[in-house]
Protein backbone atom coordinates (compact mmCIF):
# COMPACT_ATOMS: atom_id res chain seq x y z
CA UNK A 1 0.00 0.00 0.00
CA UNK A 2 1.25 3.43 -0.98
CA UNK A 3 1.55 5.90 1.89
CA UNK A 4 0.50 9.47 2.48
CA UNK A 5 4.24 10.68 1.58
CA UNK A 6 2.87 9.59 -2.41
CA UNK A 7 -0.77 11.78 -2.38
CA UNK A 8 2.02 14.77 -0.16
CA UNK A 9 4.57 14.73 -3.40
CA UNK A 10 2.16 15.85 -6.14
CA UNK A 11 1.47 18.94 -4.35
CA UNK A 12 3.49 22.04 -3.98
CA UNK A 13 3.57 24.32 -1.57
CA UNK A 14 3.64 27.52 -3.17
CA UNK A 15 1.06 26.39 -5.57
CA UNK A 16 -1.19 25.49 -3.27
CA UNK A 17 -0.58 28.90 -1.54
CA UNK A 18 -1.24 30.69 -4.87
CA UNK A 19 -4.65 28.36 -4.97
CA UNK A 20 -5.65 29.32 -1.99
CA UNK A 21 -5.45 33.07 -1.76
CA UNK A 22 -6.86 33.55 -5.68
CA UNK A 23 -10.07 31.80 -4.12
CA UNK A 24 -13.03 34.62 -4.62
CA UNK A 25 -16.71 34.96 -3.10
CA UNK A 26 -17.94 33.38 -5.88
CA UNK A 27 -16.08 29.95 -5.01
CA UNK A 28 -17.06 30.85 -0.96
CA UNK A 29 -20.80 31.27 -1.99
CA UNK A 30 -20.71 28.09 -3.95
CA UNK A 31 -18.76 25.87 -1.30
CA UNK A 32 -21.32 27.37 1.51
CA UNK A 33 -24.05 26.13 -0.71
CA UNK A 34 -23.04 22.74 -1.30
CA UNK A 35 -23.88 19.64 1.13
CA UNK A 36 -20.96 17.78 0.38
CA UNK A 37 -17.80 19.93 0.59
CA UNK A 38 -14.73 18.97 -1.42
CA UNK A 39 -10.89 20.11 -0.71
CA UNK A 40 -11.25 22.76 -3.42
CA UNK A 41 -13.99 24.39 -1.31
CA UNK A 42 -12.34 24.01 1.75
CA UNK A 43 -9.32 25.81 0.18
CA UNK A 44 -12.27 28.72 -0.54
CA UNK A 45 -13.47 28.41 3.28
CA UNK A 46 -10.18 29.20 4.74
CA UNK A 47 -9.52 31.45 2.45
CA UNK A 48 -9.29 35.50 2.83
CA UNK A 49 -12.35 35.59 0.69
CA UNK A 50 -14.61 33.99 3.49
CA UNK A 51 -14.22 36.34 6.24
CA UNK A 52 -17.15 38.26 4.89
CA UNK A 53 -19.00 35.11 5.21
CA UNK A 54 -18.00 33.79 8.67
CA UNK A 55 -21.35 34.50 10.30
CA UNK A 56 -22.93 31.97 7.92
CA UNK A 57 -19.90 29.49 7.84
CA UNK A 58 -20.68 29.35 11.69
CA UNK A 59 -24.41 28.83 12.04
CA UNK A 60 -23.48 26.04 9.64
CA UNK A 61 -21.10 24.57 11.46
CA UNK A 62 -22.92 24.41 14.72
CA UNK A 63 -25.97 23.09 12.71
CA UNK A 64 -23.80 20.39 11.42
CA UNK A 65 -21.64 19.90 14.71
CA UNK A 66 -25.45 19.40 16.27
CA UNK A 67 -26.71 17.22 14.11
CA UNK A 68 -23.64 14.55 14.50
CA UNK A 69 -22.57 15.22 18.00
CA UNK A 70 -25.68 16.56 19.84
CA UNK A 71 -25.24 19.24 22.52
CA UNK A 72 -22.04 17.45 24.55
CA UNK A 73 -18.74 18.25 24.97
CA UNK A 74 -15.69 15.06 25.60
CA UNK A 75 -13.37 16.72 28.35
CA UNK A 76 -9.83 15.15 28.92
CA UNK A 77 -6.63 16.13 30.72
CA UNK A 78 -3.11 15.91 30.14
CA UNK A 79 -0.83 14.39 32.27
CA UNK A 80 3.09 14.67 31.61
CA UNK A 81 4.89 11.75 32.74
CA UNK A 82 8.55 13.56 31.54
CA UNK A 83 10.04 16.58 29.96
CA UNK A 84 13.41 14.87 28.73
CA UNK A 85 14.01 14.76 25.48
CA UNK A 86 16.68 14.43 22.53
CA UNK A 87 15.28 17.03 19.91
CA UNK A 88 15.89 20.52 19.10
CA UNK A 89 12.78 22.31 18.73
CA UNK A 90 12.81 25.95 18.12
CA UNK A 91 9.19 26.12 19.71
CA UNK A 92 9.45 24.05 22.46
CA UNK A 93 10.43 24.71 26.64
CA UNK A 94 11.51 20.77 26.90
CA UNK A 95 13.65 21.51 23.74
CA UNK A 96 16.93 19.43 24.33
CA UNK A 97 18.89 22.71 23.97
CA UNK A 98 17.01 24.28 27.02
CA UNK A 99 19.12 24.14 30.11
CA UNK A 100 16.05 23.21 32.79
CA UNK A 101 16.28 20.20 35.26
CA UNK A 102 15.01 17.26 33.50
CA UNK A 103 12.59 14.36 35.36
CA UNK A 104 10.44 11.67 34.59
CA UNK A 105 7.85 9.96 36.48
CA UNK A 106 8.45 6.85 38.54
CA UNK A 107 6.02 4.43 39.02
CA UNK A 108 4.76 5.84 42.28
CA UNK A 109 4.58 9.10 41.15
CA UNK A 110 2.60 7.99 38.51
CA UNK A 111 -0.13 6.90 40.45
CA UNK A 112 -0.17 9.48 42.53
CA UNK A 113 -0.46 11.87 39.12
CA UNK A 114 -3.16 9.47 38.20
CA UNK A 115 -5.33 9.54 41.42
CA UNK A 116 -4.97 13.24 41.20
CA UNK A 117 -6.61 13.88 37.77
CA UNK A 118 -9.11 10.72 38.53
CA UNK A 119 -10.31 12.91 41.60
CA UNK A 120 -10.61 15.82 39.18
CA UNK A 121 -13.62 13.68 37.92
CA UNK A 122 -11.94 12.72 34.58
CA UNK A 123 -12.51 9.57 32.94
CA UNK A 124 -10.14 10.80 29.96
CA UNK A 125 -6.13 10.80 30.11
CA UNK A 126 -3.88 12.16 27.14
CA UNK A 127 -0.47 11.07 28.86
CA UNK A 128 2.49 13.37 27.13
CA UNK A 129 6.48 12.76 27.02
CA UNK A 130 9.46 14.85 25.64
CA UNK A 131 11.38 12.50 22.74
CA UNK A 132 13.80 10.46 24.38
CA UNK A 133 13.59 7.03 23.21
CA UNK A 134 16.41 5.89 25.53
CA UNK A 135 14.22 6.88 28.70
CA UNK A 136 10.83 7.07 27.72
CA UNK A 137 10.27 4.56 25.14
CA UNK A 138 8.20 1.76 24.52
CA UNK A 139 8.84 -0.42 27.70
CA UNK A 140 8.29 2.89 29.98
CA UNK A 141 5.34 3.36 27.72
CA UNK A 142 3.96 -0.47 28.14
CA UNK A 143 4.63 0.19 32.33
CA UNK A 144 3.07 3.47 32.40
CA UNK A 145 -0.18 2.31 30.73
CA UNK A 146 -0.44 -0.95 32.62
CA UNK A 147 -0.15 1.26 35.90
CA UNK A 148 -3.19 4.18 34.62
CA UNK A 149 -5.57 1.58 33.20
CA UNK A 150 -7.56 0.74 36.15
CA UNK A 151 -8.05 4.20 36.58
CA UNK A 152 -9.96 5.65 33.18
CA UNK A 153 -11.85 4.06 30.49
CA UNK A 154 -9.84 6.12 27.42
CA UNK A 155 -5.88 6.34 26.98
CA UNK A 156 -4.26 9.00 24.67
CA UNK A 157 -0.72 9.08 23.91
CA UNK A 158 1.15 11.98 22.73
CA UNK A 159 4.67 11.14 22.65
CA UNK A 160 7.64 10.88 19.57
CA UNK A 161 6.62 8.76 16.51
CA UNK A 162 6.96 5.15 16.92
CA UNK A 163 7.70 2.07 14.81
CA UNK A 164 4.26 0.35 13.43
CA UNK A 165 5.44 -3.14 15.81
CA UNK A 166 5.66 -0.78 18.77
CA UNK A 167 1.87 0.66 18.57
CA UNK A 168 0.73 -3.14 17.95
CA UNK A 169 2.69 -3.69 21.41
CA UNK A 170 1.30 -0.97 22.79
CA UNK A 171 -2.27 -1.39 22.17
CA UNK A 172 -3.16 -4.25 24.83
CA UNK A 173 -2.32 -2.45 27.76
CA UNK A 174 -5.04 -0.09 27.10
CA UNK A 175 -4.36 2.77 24.29
CA UNK A 176 -6.86 3.95 22.68
CA UNK A 177 -6.01 7.08 20.75
CA UNK A 178 -2.54 8.27 19.45
CA UNK A 179 -1.93 12.10 18.94
CA UNK A 180 1.07 13.09 16.25
CA UNK A 181 0.81 16.45 15.03
CA UNK A 182 3.23 16.89 11.73
CA UNK A 183 4.28 20.96 13.02
CA UNK A 184 4.45 22.10 9.54
CA UNK A 185 3.83 20.54 5.97
CA UNK A 186 5.96 22.69 5.09
CA UNK A 187 9.16 20.62 4.66
CA UNK A 188 11.85 23.10 3.62
CA UNK A 189 11.01 24.91 6.75
CA UNK A 190 10.72 22.09 8.81
CA UNK A 191 14.67 22.06 8.75
CA UNK A 192 14.61 25.11 10.76
CA UNK A 193 12.05 24.12 13.51
CA UNK A 194 13.74 20.76 14.26
CA UNK A 195 17.68 21.36 13.76
CA UNK A 196 18.69 18.23 15.93
CA UNK A 197 17.23 14.65 16.81
CA UNK A 198 15.37 12.49 15.48
CA UNK A 199 12.21 14.70 15.02
CA UNK A 200 14.33 16.07 12.28
CA UNK A 201 13.29 13.27 9.83
CA UNK A 202 10.16 14.93 8.11
CA UNK A 203 9.62 11.95 6.36
CA UNK A 204 8.89 9.62 8.99
CA UNK A 205 7.08 11.67 11.39
CA UNK A 206 4.97 12.47 7.84
CA UNK A 207 4.57 8.33 7.77
CA UNK A 208 3.46 8.10 11.18
CA UNK A 209 -0.26 7.96 10.67
CA UNK A 210 0.12 5.61 7.96
CA UNK A 211 2.07 2.95 10.86
CA UNK A 212 -1.22 4.14 13.05
CA UNK A 213 -3.78 2.84 10.46
CA UNK A 214 -1.97 0.10 9.90
CA UNK A 215 -1.76 -1.66 13.55
CA UNK A 216 -5.27 -0.94 13.66
CA UNK A 217 -5.86 2.14 16.44
CA UNK A 218 -8.99 3.25 17.73
CA UNK A 219 -8.49 6.85 17.14
CA UNK A 220 -5.48 9.11 15.68
CA UNK A 221 -5.21 12.76 16.34
CA UNK A 222 -3.79 15.27 13.86
CA UNK A 223 -2.98 19.11 13.35
CA UNK A 224 -0.12 21.48 12.74
CA UNK A 225 1.41 24.01 15.36
CA UNK A 226 -0.22 27.32 14.21
CA UNK A 227 1.62 30.18 13.87
CA UNK A 228 5.43 28.45 12.07
CA UNK A 229 4.15 28.60 8.64
CA UNK A 230 1.16 30.28 6.54
CA UNK A 231 -1.66 28.64 8.50
CA UNK A 232 -4.19 28.66 5.43
CA UNK A 233 -1.52 26.40 3.77
CA UNK A 234 -0.61 24.16 6.66
CA UNK A 235 -4.24 23.32 7.34
CA UNK A 236 -5.04 22.52 3.46
CA UNK A 237 -2.26 20.03 3.62
CA UNK A 238 -3.60 18.72 6.86
CA UNK A 239 -7.03 18.28 5.52
CA UNK A 240 -5.58 16.13 2.51
CA UNK A 241 -3.81 14.10 5.28
CA UNK A 242 -7.19 13.49 7.30
CA UNK A 243 -9.28 12.95 3.94
CA UNK A 244 -6.10 10.18 2.76
CA UNK A 245 -6.18 8.17 5.94
CA UNK A 246 -9.81 8.49 6.34
CA UNK A 247 -10.15 6.48 2.45
CA UNK A 248 -7.62 4.03 3.57
CA UNK A 249 -7.84 3.49 7.42
CA UNK A 250 -11.54 3.81 7.72
CA UNK A 251 -12.32 1.81 10.83
CA UNK A 252 -10.19 4.20 12.66
CA UNK A 253 -11.53 7.51 14.18
CA UNK A 254 -10.14 11.07 13.59
CA UNK A 255 -9.92 13.91 15.66
CA UNK A 256 -8.30 17.59 14.70
CA UNK A 257 -6.43 20.19 16.98
CA UNK A 258 -6.15 23.50 16.61
CA UNK A 259 -2.76 24.41 18.74
CA UNK A 260 -1.82 28.25 18.75
CA UNK A 261 2.18 28.92 19.86
CA UNK A 262 2.18 30.11 23.26
CA UNK A 263 4.92 31.56 25.45
CA UNK A 264 7.62 28.90 26.75
CA UNK A 265 11.20 28.92 28.35
CA UNK A 266 13.44 29.86 24.55
CA UNK A 267 10.66 32.05 23.26
CA UNK A 268 10.16 31.53 19.67
CA UNK A 269 8.08 34.15 18.16
CA UNK A 270 4.99 32.98 15.79
CA UNK A 271 6.35 33.79 12.01
CA UNK A 272 3.00 34.26 11.55
CA UNK A 273 -0.08 35.69 13.61
CA UNK A 274 -3.57 33.76 13.73
CA UNK A 275 -6.25 36.44 14.97
CA UNK A 276 -9.74 34.64 16.88
CA UNK A 277 -11.87 35.29 13.89
CA UNK A 278 -9.43 33.17 11.89
CA UNK A 279 -9.48 30.80 14.12
CA UNK A 280 -13.45 30.33 14.23
CA UNK A 281 -13.18 30.34 10.14
CA UNK A 282 -10.55 27.66 10.68
CA UNK A 283 -12.58 25.68 12.76
CA UNK A 284 -15.84 26.23 10.82
CA UNK A 285 -14.18 25.22 7.54
CA UNK A 286 -13.24 21.81 8.98
CA UNK A 287 -16.61 21.20 10.27
CA UNK A 288 -18.16 21.71 6.74
CA UNK A 289 -15.79 19.99 5.07
CA UNK A 290 -16.12 17.01 7.48
CA UNK A 291 -19.21 16.42 9.58
CA UNK A 292 -17.74 12.96 11.40
CA UNK A 293 -14.04 14.19 12.60
CA UNK A 294 -14.01 15.44 16.06
CA UNK A 295 -12.54 18.98 17.03
CA UNK A 296 -10.50 19.66 20.06
CA UNK A 297 -10.26 22.95 21.59
CA UNK A 298 -7.07 23.01 24.27
CA UNK A 299 -6.59 25.62 27.38
CA UNK A 300 -3.87 27.45 25.31
CA UNK A 301 -6.58 29.16 24.04
CA UNK A 302 -8.29 32.38 26.25
CA UNK A 303 -11.72 31.74 28.76
CA UNK A 304 -13.33 34.24 26.56
CA UNK A 305 -12.56 32.27 23.33
CA UNK A 306 -13.16 29.00 24.63
CA UNK A 307 -16.95 30.18 26.11
CA UNK A 308 -17.38 31.62 22.39
CA UNK A 309 -16.52 28.84 20.11
CA UNK A 310 -18.34 26.14 22.03
CA UNK A 311 -21.39 26.21 19.68
CA UNK A 312 -19.49 26.73 16.72
CA UNK A 313 -18.33 23.22 15.91
CA UNK A 314 -15.91 21.88 18.93
CA UNK A 315 -16.53 18.46 20.25
CA UNK A 316 -13.69 18.08 22.78
CA UNK A 317 -12.03 20.49 25.64
CA UNK A 318 -9.19 19.68 27.72
CA UNK A 319 -10.02 21.76 31.42
CA UNK A 320 -7.03 22.28 34.48
CA UNK A 321 -4.54 21.15 32.39
CA UNK A 322 -0.96 20.95 33.60
CA UNK A 323 2.05 21.13 31.65
CA UNK A 324 4.58 20.24 33.07
CA UNK A 325 5.45 16.33 34.87
CA UNK A 326 4.21 15.72 38.44
CA UNK A 327 1.99 19.14 37.79
CA UNK A 328 -1.09 18.02 39.75
CA UNK A 329 0.20 16.34 42.49
CA UNK A 330 3.84 14.87 42.84
CA UNK A 331 5.80 18.71 41.53
CA UNK A 332 3.67 21.65 40.55
CA UNK A 333 6.48 24.16 40.11
CA UNK A 334 8.42 21.96 37.56
CA UNK A 335 9.11 22.85 33.98
CA UNK A 336 6.22 23.77 31.36
CA UNK A 337 6.10 22.98 28.06
CA UNK A 338 4.01 25.97 27.76
CA UNK A 339 2.14 28.55 29.18
CA UNK A 340 -1.60 27.61 29.57
CA UNK A 341 -4.17 30.46 29.30
CA UNK A 342 -7.61 29.10 30.60
CA UNK A 343 -6.72 28.13 34.08
CA UNK A 344 -10.44 27.53 35.13
CA UNK A 345 -10.63 24.35 36.83
CA UNK A 346 -12.43 20.91 35.21
CA UNK A 347 -15.71 22.09 37.97
CA UNK A 348 -15.22 25.46 36.44
CA UNK A 349 -15.26 24.70 32.92
CA UNK A 350 -17.95 21.90 33.20
CA UNK A 351 -20.39 24.36 35.03
CA UNK A 352 -19.94 26.95 31.90
CA UNK A 353 -20.75 24.10 29.12
CA UNK A 354 -23.56 23.17 31.23
CA UNK A 355 -24.71 27.07 31.09
CA UNK A 356 -24.36 26.74 27.88
CA UNK A 357 -26.79 23.96 27.20
CA UNK A 358 -24.75 21.42 26.51
CA UNK A 359 -23.47 18.51 28.72
CA UNK A 360 -19.67 17.82 29.88
CA UNK A 361 -18.98 13.87 28.98
CA UNK A 362 -16.34 12.50 31.53
CA UNK A 363 -16.61 9.14 29.94
CA UNK A 364 -16.18 7.80 26.34
CA UNK A 365 -18.65 5.20 26.30
CA UNK A 366 -17.48 4.00 23.02
CA UNK A 367 -14.22 3.44 23.94
CA UNK A 368 -15.83 1.72 27.26
CA UNK A 369 -17.79 -0.51 24.76
CA UNK A 370 -14.92 -2.19 22.54
CA UNK A 371 -13.04 -2.48 25.37
CA UNK A 372 -16.21 -4.79 27.27
CA UNK A 373 -16.86 -6.33 24.12
CA UNK A 374 -13.30 -7.47 23.38
CA UNK A 375 -13.11 -8.68 27.58
CA UNK A 376 -15.81 -10.68 26.42
CA UNK A 377 -14.81 -12.37 23.16
CA UNK A 378 -11.58 -13.41 25.03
Amino acid sequence: MKSFRHTFEQYQWEQVEESIYAKTAVDVERALAKDHVDLEDFKALISPAAVPYLEQMARKSHELTAQRFGKTIQLYAPMYLSNECQNICTYCGFSFNNKVRRRTLTDAEIIREAEAVKALGYDHILLVTGEANHTVGVPYFQKALKLIRPYFSHISLEVQPLDQADYEALTPYGLNTVLVYQETYHQENYKDYHPKGKKSNFHYRLDTPDRLGKAGIHKMGLGVLIGLEDWRTDSFFNALHLEYLERNYWQTKYSISFPRLRPFLGGHEPKVNMTDRELVQLICAYRLLNQEVELSLSTRESEKFRDNVLKLGITTMSAGSKTNPGGYAVEPQSLEQFEISDERSPEAIAGMIQRQGYEPVWKDWDTTYELQRKEVVV
